[in-house]
């Protein structure tokens, strides 16, 4: 007949038990460098808050892929939405409550790749560029690894580029014409030649585009905290409304116009500037 152990064994125990715990939070912990009052110290853990929306749009990214495979491109699409505007929160959220972290930054970056980089990718060849055979399959990767070298790219030059452009397109944007144009267009007819000739030209398109010299308007050099013209305001929820009336053709009208604006921007520029010249 079995007897229970002695105090002196569970306690024991107990302590094993509380050392491996402790040993496992040590060694499992974030240590970074940060800057504090002008020294260089070392950080342990992470924040929190920032991290629980970059948290939310890796979910999105990872709902979006999932809801594909289900044949949902409704869902799907309406998730890599989401997913750009939680990516848009963590940031401004981390420096509005001065919580800015390396492994923050790092941990955005792997979110972006798979919302923005895999699963538009995925779901526009779930949808429609499986049927057109090898080369949808060799376009859906031509964009998803064009979204890993922009974010790589991207990371690298933080800090040395006007803040008011970006360099090539941004992933998000993106992510956003090939979502909008999954959501316009699954309902109809997706056997028609033209609807497979044009996600295979338009993710092909997003996927250069993202890696190109093409520079964007990044609207970072407008002045929220500021007072704005009443019309302003206005003109945000005549916005507002105008995409509520069909959210996915307004979209897709919308950051396809931004996707066009660097191209078209770009080719301005260089038919005007022979004639400054003269």
């Amino acid at each position: 007949m079995s007897q229970d152990p002695s105090n002196g064994e569970r306690e024991r125990r107990e302590a094993n038990d509380e050392d491996l715990a402790t040993t496992f939070v040590r060694e499992s912990e974030v240590v970074e460098e940060a800057l504090e009052d002008g020294k260089k110290v070392k950080r342990r853990g992470i924040y929190l808050l920032p991290n629980l929306f970059t948290t939310s749009a890796l979910f999105s990214g990872f709902f979006a892929v999932v809801a594909a495979i289900n044949g949902d491109f409704t869902a799907a699409s309406i998730a890599i939405f989401i997913a750009m505007a939680l990516d848009g929160l963590d940031g401004r959220v981390a420096r509005l409550t001065n919580t800015q972290s390396d492994f923050g930054a790092e941990y955005d970056s792997l979110s972006d790749m798979l919302s923005f980089g895999v699963a538009p990718g995925l779901v526009a060849f779930i949808w429609i560029l499986q049927d057109v055979g090898k080369t949808g399959w060799v376009v859906a990767f031509l964009y998803v690894a064009c979204a890993a070298l922009r974010l790589a790219r991207f990371n690298v030059q933080i800090g040395s580029v006007d803040k008011k452009w970006f360099i090539g397109l941004p992933s998000p944007s993106a992510a956003a014409v090939v979502a909008a144009s999954v959501w316009t267009f699954h309902s109809f007819d997706a056997e028609a030649f033209g609807f497979k000739l044009w996600m295979l030209f338009l993710v092909g398109a997003a996927g250069v585009l993202m890696v190109s010299n093409i520079r964007y308007y990044s609207f970072k050099d407008i002045d929220l905290k500021g007072p704005v013209p009443f019309v302003m305001l206005l003109a945000i929820v005549l916005g507002f409304v105008v995409i509520s009336i069909e959210p996915s053709l307004m979209l897709l009208l919308l950051f396809g116009t931004y996707v066009a604006s660097g191209p078209v921007l770009a080719m301005w520029r260089k038919l005007r500037s022979p004639r400054e010249k003269a």
